[in-house]
């Protein structure tokens, strides 16, 4: 039977078989660890089943991965959905410039979701459009409370498996449950047979949502420091500054201070939104003093 890695503590691992609707609690079998590869939420198995009663079985064979992110280590993934607030919390740009490069440098797209949509003016909502509009990133309005965004969500992530992301007070839980509400009471299913409550630590944990399609809740997506990154490398992770730096007058342009820079034409002319590059100033100046330690 063919299934997919939903969570995995301890050693056991929870895989969900789409066919049967149901999950199975599982032990890689040892030839794995002579391999040395190890299951990852998010890979797609064969499992033998042990007992169809109680559920068990045994993962026999791990699917070819598509990708593997390392931070946090989960498999298969096809996109990110990036989960801010509009207002309470008010949102940090940088902070979410942070989360989207850290995306892009694992080689995801991103959909950028701002919740808390029926609290908000229409002043902070556009102030958020403008700043986010024109970096290429797929930009949503939702409330979880009202339901709002929701449908056109669904249709954004069908077929595909998704990474949440976020910080706390976002929403992100609320906005999981709306896309299924059965995805609260299968939790509190499975976690009472995987005892969550005795484990503190918290896993990235899949929920299904339709016919092959996942949602992926990471915890896992904390560390935000632009480890193992060179100064250069940032405007890359800017993808909005691609269209112009071809233009520059110098190959190595860094778009801070040098002359003739078709970046800074652009955002003198609005066509660059001001938030998106100041914090570029910001990571840029960072990574620079970082080389100096």
């Amino acid at each position: 039977m063919q299934g997919k890695i939903i969570k995995g503590i301890a050693g056991f691992y929870y895989v969900y078989a789409e066919e049967a609707a149901t999950v199975y609690e599982c032990k890689a079998k040892g030839i794995f660890r002579k391999e040395n590869k190890k299951p990852l939420v998010g890979d797609n198995v064969c499992v033998e089943v042990l007992d169809e009663e109680e559920r068990t079985g045994n993962i026999v064979r791990i699917l070819s991965r598509k990708n593997e992110l390392v931070r946090p280590a989960v498999a298969n993934i096809d996109q990110a959905l990036v989960i801010f607030a509009i207002v309470k919390p008010e949102p940090n740009y940088n902070l979410l410039d942070r989360f989207l490069i850290m995306m892009e440098r694992q080689g995801l797209s991103s959909i950028l979701c701002f919740n808390k949509k029926d609290i908000a003016s229409e002043k902070e909502r556009a102030a958020l459009q403008e700043a986010y509009g024109s970096c290429g990133y797929r930009l949503l309005f939702a409330s979880a409370a009202r339901g709002d965004g929701i449908e056109e969500l669904k249709e954004l992530l069908k077929g595909k498996t998704t990474a949440v992301a976020g910080p706390s007070g976002a929403g992100k839980s609320s906005i999981i449950n709306r896309l299924n509400p059965d995805a609260g009471m299968e939790t509190g299913e499975i976690s009472k047979k995987i005892g969550r409550g005795k484990h503190t630590t918290r896993h990235s944990e899949i929920i299904a949502l339709q016919e092959n399609t996942y949602i992926m809740d990471t915890p896992g997506f904390t560390s935000l420091g632009l480890f193992g990154m060179e100064k250069e490398d940032l405007q890359g992770y800017y993808p909005e500054f691609a269209r112009y730096s071809e233009a520059c007058r110098f190959s190595g342009c860094a778009h801070l201070s040098e002359p003739d820079c078709k970046v800074k034409e652009a955002l003198a002319e609005g066509k660059i939104s001001g938030v998106r590059y100041e914090n570029y100033r910001e990571l840029y100046k960072e990574l620079q003093e970082r080389r100096k330690y």
